[in-house]
């Protein structure tokens, strides 16, 4: 039986993503028709790494994003969403292993700016660290939200994204000289 992967393993297993596919099925009644981008884990981290201190970003912005940079219709809700999750679980293993910077997913939120419980810490540990950089987090009903969250939303021009598709990650020496890829 092979070891179970870490965090950080599966947002490096790209596992030969992105691809583009076809909107079809049940997904064109939602959807429309045209084209959406299945992403790579380490490009949906790459916009989540982007998010300064004090701005947010939804996912359905990162999908935004993805599907112009793409050249598509949509960017895949299914797997943008995991790929965050995989990406905040990657960060505070990181946090646990190193004071190295880690990707801030706690500015990543749900769409309506909806805190994801879903993420390292849930929502006690959001609300933490959202409010730290000066959000202010309120309950409507058993789901948590940042107050007027539009008003801080990151546009695609605060983030750094100029950097081509195969340029996302570049490797770096590690302390023990052993080579890992950096953002």
């Amino acid at each position: 039986m092979r070891p179970k992967k870490t965090w950080r393993e599966k947002l490096a297993d790209n596992k030969d993503l992105p691809k583009i596919a076809p909107i079809e099925g049940s997904m064109s009644k939602r959807w429309g028709t045209g084209t959406m981008v299945i992403p790579a884990p380490c490009e949906v981290d790459e916009i989540m790494r982007q998010v300064p201190k004090g701005k947010l970003i939804t996912i359905n912005e990162i999908r935004a994003i993805l599907a112009s940079r793409h050249k598509v219709t949509i960017g895949c809700p299914i797997t943008t969403g995991i790929f965050a999750w995989i990406a905040a679980n990657a960060a505070e293993e990181q946090a646990t292993r190193s004071h190295a910077r880690v990707t801030p997913y706690w500015r990543t939120l749900r769409s309506g700016g909806e805190l994801n419980p879903k993420y390292p810490g849930g929502i006690k540990g959001m609300r933490k660290l959202l409010e730290a950089e000066g959000h202010k987090v309120v309950q409507k009903g058993e789901r948590y939200f940042v107050e007027n969250y539009e008003k801080v939303l990151c546009t695609p021009s605060q983030l750094r994204l100029d950097r081509p598709q195969n340029q996302l990650l570049r490797p770096r020496a590690h302390r023990n000289n052993r080579i890992e890829a950096r953002a």
